[in-house]
């Protein structure tokens, strides 16, 4: 399957999208930035590979998520998501399409911010603070080894961000501005799919349809297929294409925050994640500025004609009410249960 997707889809996999593949370690920085930008306009998805993370690392990193999914329930529950959307999300916490969804998304998860300890002036603001951790005693080395690969990955997403900068015209540190990501809300999510089969007729999804709420977001994924991209979101029907799986590498989408920087140049993509029953892991990676940052218009995508779309918004209000939109409140898990 991986040998494929960065070319033209075989006969077997004619619903199988052909996706650009961006070499982060390609000296080319003008072919790379041709294809980051027709990626980006064509689909607002494409892989990324020559990232630095060995695929022996990222190995460990799935290795550790399963050990975490392995334990009891009651174990995970006692590391529920706090008000700082840190630790475990249960099966149907999230619902990601409202209106086509009678459950909840058949997937659990566990979200990992940048660290901020209890004495960090920064506590105080949305979405910072310290993360929750399974004891050492439960789980040996996993905080070293989920730390390291937040820091990695963060590493990836700024270097990504650098080219999607000069698709833009920007100056390559554009993105890396303190007023951005000097601080950014960047979150690392573990994500167990339970194996239930979808069936989109009925409104079951292992994930619902969404568009990702930042700038980017980077994923590492098993070998089990399920993803799927709707390219114009405002088509109806939509049209639905499976995106294969690429070992070692990422799937890149861009975010909700990037389409209302850019006035809808690059459009954030809905996706979704149908399954045929097997069991699945995802890690995707978020990225978005600093909480204070305010996102608006980029100048240069805007004119008399064609005018910012959206009003400023900082990014925590912003974030904060897709949080809202998606997610179970702290004393609705009870209610999940009767749902399934």
């Amino acid at each position: 399957m991986a040998a494929t997707v960065c070319g033209a889809a075989t006969a077997a996999e004619a619903n199988m999208t052909a996706l650009n593949c961006i070499s982060i370690s390609d000296p080319d920085i003008q072919k790379s930035i041709s294809l980051l930008k027709q990626a980006c306009l064509d689909s607002g998805f494409f892989y990324v590979i020559d990232h630095g993370i060995s695929e022996e690392f990222l190995n460990e990193v799935f290795f550790q998520s399963r050990k975490f999914f392995d334990l009891p329930l009651h174990k995970k529950m006692e590391l529920l998501r706090n008000e700082k959307h840190r630790g475990y999300t249960p099966t149907l916490d999230e619902t990601l399409d409202p209106e086509n969804q009678v459950h909840g998304d058949f997937k659990e998860g566990y979200y990992i911010g940048v660290e901020v300890p209890e004495d960090d002036p920064d506590v105080e603001k949305p979405f910072y603070g310290p993360n929750q951790w399974p004891s050492e005693d439960i789980l040996p080395g996993w905080r070293r080894v989920l730390e390291q690969y937040h820091k990695e990955a963060l590493r990836v997403s700024r270097a990504i961000l650098k080219i999607i900068a000069l698709t833009l015209d920007l100056d390559a540190d554009y993105f890396d501005k303190p007023e951005m990501l000097g601080e950014p809300l960047a979150t690392l999510k573990l994500l167990h799919y339970e194996g239930k089969i979808s069936d989109p007729q009925r409104g079951i999804y292992a994930c619902g349809a969404h568009s990702d709420f930042g700038f980017i977001a980077l994923l590492a994924t098993d070998d089990v297929t399920g993803l799927q991209i709707c390219k114009d979101k405002d088509a109806q029907p939509r049209i639905w294409e499976d995106v294969a799986p690429l070992k070692g590498g990422f799937i890149v989408n861009i975010g909700d925050l990037l389409e209302r920087l850019t006035n809808d140049v690059f459009r954030s993509t809905l996706h979704r994640v149908v399954l045929d029953g097997r069991e699945r892991y995802s890690i995707p990676f978020f990225v978005a500025p600093k909480p204070e940052c305010v996102v608006e218009c980029l100048p240069s995508c805007a004119s008399e004609m064609n005018p910012p779309k959206y009003p400023p918004i900082t990014c925590a209000a912003y974030m904060n009410q897709r949080y809202i939109d998606t997610h179970l409140g702290p004393t609705s898990y009870h209610i999940q249960e009767m749902r399934k």
